[in-house]
């Protein structure tokens, strides 16, 4: 047999370990690109939630309203027919703007007979004190008697009180034209209007009520079974409807001294801490906590806390990096959705609000403005 000669040899030696790179390796480019680490995690504030205290956790639950302290039902205090209305619901007033015109013809009228009726008894009074005034000189001449003389000041006192009678019917004539125009007492809004033109209102009917939406407060009624935990100054944490999870802080400034007889309830009435912040809208749904400093303690929001079979387990943002961290769960509060946290956790750490099931311990993160990463807190940046 012929053997291969040493050229053919080293050639084929050379294909072999040529082709056998090609299998193994590629190009130089996707090596390169195999090696570019993983992008970081695009976090915005929005993404984040700050671990806590809170007093709330156990304490006495007040439901109840925003209402306004400054508040006016406006009334007719005469019977007419509304003619004007001059605001409507939402409309801002001042003091003293017409809100509300009704017909004042009939009053006018009695205004009117009121003024002739003063005139008359003005006459009437001034001729009793000249015929007094002669009766005077008379018996002084001992041409009269006494008892003329007593017979006219009697008719002239009669005149007087009828005098007087007469002023006081003008005056509340003349009040009852004014009545016809209804304004607002105070600076505020119109909150509720029950009346249109052309009405006929009696005397009573309430007509229009006004608000100032600066005296905003939280009224409310707790359990009275917790009103010896109560006391004059105490925070108070509570939401409204309509602001979300929106948080709004107060204090206690009055408890009634006597419970509801059916409900077994205390009026309560929170002030707000900034009136600034105080919705505008009265009687908006609310409920809060009174805030004790005996029951505070470390609480999470429970759609950050991911459950792994007996174990709970939150995704902490350490730095630059991303932080799987254990912890401890204590009590529940089933009305603001959140955790004791016993341990794992201080106050002042910040940990993903919505984490998902695809996050990596110790995952870089890169911070980015509000609005310009994912809710979730996952979104990666572009290469």
């Amino acid at each position: 047999m012929t053997r291969p000669t040493p050229v053919l040899t080293a050639l084929a030696l050379a294909l072999a370990l040529a082709l056998s790179a090609c299998s193994k390796g590629g190009k130089p480019e996707d090596a390169k690109a195999t090696a570019t680490p993983t992008a970081p995690l695009l976090l915005a504030p929005e993404d984040l939630r700050e671990v806590g205290q809170s007093g709330l956790i156990g304490a006495p639950v007040i439901t109840g309203a925003i209402q306004p302290a400054r508040r006016a039902d406006l009334r007719a205090e005469v019977a007419a027919v509304v003619l004007q209305v001059a605001k409507d619901n939402g409309e801002r007033v001042r003091a003293g703007d017409l809100i509300i015109r009704l017909d004042p013809t009939a009053i006018r009228d009695s205004l009117t007979s009121a003024d002739e009726a003063l005139r008359a008894a003005q006459q009437s009074f001034e001729q009793t004190e000249r015929v007094l005034a002669r009766q005077r000189t008379l018996n002084q001449q001992g041409m009269i008697s006494t008892q003329a003389l007593e017979d006219a000041e009697v008719r002239r006192n009669a005149a007087q009180s009828e005098l007087a009678a007469a002023r006081a019917r003008v005056v509340t004539a003349r009040q009852q034209v004014t009545r016809t125009e209804v304004r607002a007492p105070f600076d505020g809004v119109v909150s509720e209007r029950k009346i249109s033109v052309g009405d006929t209102v009696q005397i009573g009917r309430e007509l229009i009520k006004v608000i100032d939406p600066g005296s905003m407060r939280f009224e409310g009624q707790i359990s009275a079974d917790r009103l010896g935990e109560l006391k004059v100054g105490q925070p108070v944490a509570f939401r409204i409807n309509g602001f979300g999870d929106a948080e709004f802080r107060g204090r206690l400034a009055r408890i009634d001294a006597s419970a509801n007889a059916t409900t077994r309830q205390v009026e309560v009435v929170a002030e707000f801490d900034d009136r600034a912040k105080a919705p505008q809208v009265a009687g908006l749904y609310a409920e809060g906590r009174v805030e004790s400093n005996e029951r505070r303690a470390l609480v999470l929001a429970e759609g950050s806390i991911q459950r792994q079979g007996d174990a709970a387990v939150v995704w902490k943002v350490d730095g630059d990096r991303l932080r799987k961290v254990s912890v401890t769960l204590g009590e529940r509060d089933e009305r603001r959705g959140e955790m004791v946290i016993t341990s794992g956790l201080k106050s002042g750490d910040r940990v993903l609000r919505a984490p998902t099931g695809n996050l990596v311990d110790g995952a870089a993160v890169q911070r980015v403005g509000a609005g310009a990463a994912a809710a979730s807190g996952v979104t990666t940046a572009s290469k």
